[in-house]
């Protein structure tokens, strides 16, 4: 893979669970709009598409029916960015809803939140032992790829102990999510220290939220790590200024990415990169 060893793999998070037209009238949020963003976000060069949908009312939803009409909006294109679904779009749902579109939409990859916390200092975001371990085993099943979401240290030990009973299969991937209220801050320092606990011979990428995005992108690549971009985690370009598209996060990521002498990866090159079947 030496040739492949300065590739950075660009994912794009165009919608998320809760930016609304309010905050941003330009946000993504249903169905034929998030396809079509995330159509011109592979066309400016994204690697992956990590895809939250919303319900009629533009609400956070695990609904099956907006995850298959997304994806068959994108599968019907010449499109062939690599497709990460969310198995956390919506709290309080039995573990069957947060699994069905894995199961019957097999995309590339999907979410895999290793463990519990307080969300937001106003509820519980929940990821019991006893769902993890369902997930793994049908994400197994299903040849999708974990993505292995991480907000605060007891996390990654999570992940090492399902790897040693099984429930995850080496080559992990690991996607560092700093900034939450709950979790860890979106700090450099934080970055260096979660990463100095990976295993060998994983992949990782890193995002901040709000105010974190750019410290973080710029130190996920000069780690060696992947980036992530996209109004679920930030919808300002700069300061006060609301991005128009999801494209110019993707735009800007590139002009970064080549300063250092790195390449975006295409989507093939993505999944040779995570080992993607």
């Amino acid at each position: 893979m030496s040739n492949l060893d300065n590739k950075v793999i660009l994912t794009v998070a165009p919608t998320g669970a809760w930016p609304t037209k309010k905050e941003t009238p330009y946000v993504p949020l249903q169905p034929r709009e998030i396809a079509d963003e995330i159509y011109a976000c592979w066309k400016a060069g994204a690697s992956i598409a990590h895809i939250h949908v919303r319900d009629d009312e533009d609400k956070s939803s695990m609904s099956f029916e907006k995850f298959e009409e997304t994806v068959r909006y994108i599968r019907e294109t010449d499109c062939d960015i690599v497709i990460n679904l969310t198995t956390s779009g919506q709290l309080g749902l039995d573990d069957e809803a947060r699994m069905k579109h894995v199961i019957e939409l097999k995309p590339d990859i999907a979410s895999y939140d290793c463990g519990s916390m307080n969300w937001m200092h106003s509820t519980v975001f929940e990821n019991s032992p006893r769902f993890l371990e369902k997930l793994g085993l049908a994400m197994q099943e299903n040849n999708v790829k974990p993505e292995i979401e991480i907000f605060d240290t007891g996390m990654i030990y999570n992940a090492l102990y399902y790897l040693k009973k099984g429930i995850l299969k080496a080559p992990l991937h690991f996607q560092f999510v700093l900034g939450a209220a709950g979790g860890m801050d979106a700090t450099v320092e934080n970055l260096v220290f979660l990463k100095s606990l990976l295993p060998e011979n994983c992949t990782w990428g890193a995002l901040g939220i709000g105010k974190g995005h750019l410290p973080i992108m710029y130190a996920a690549l000069a780690l060696g790590g992947h980036v992530r971009v996209g109004m679920e985690d930030n919808v300002f370009y700069s300061k006060g200024v609301l991005a128009k598209s999801n494209v110019e996060f993707v735009e800007r990521t590139k002009r970064i990415v080549k300063e250092l002498n790195k390449e975006i990866a295409s989507p093939d090159e993505a999944r040779q990169i995570l080992g993607l079947k």
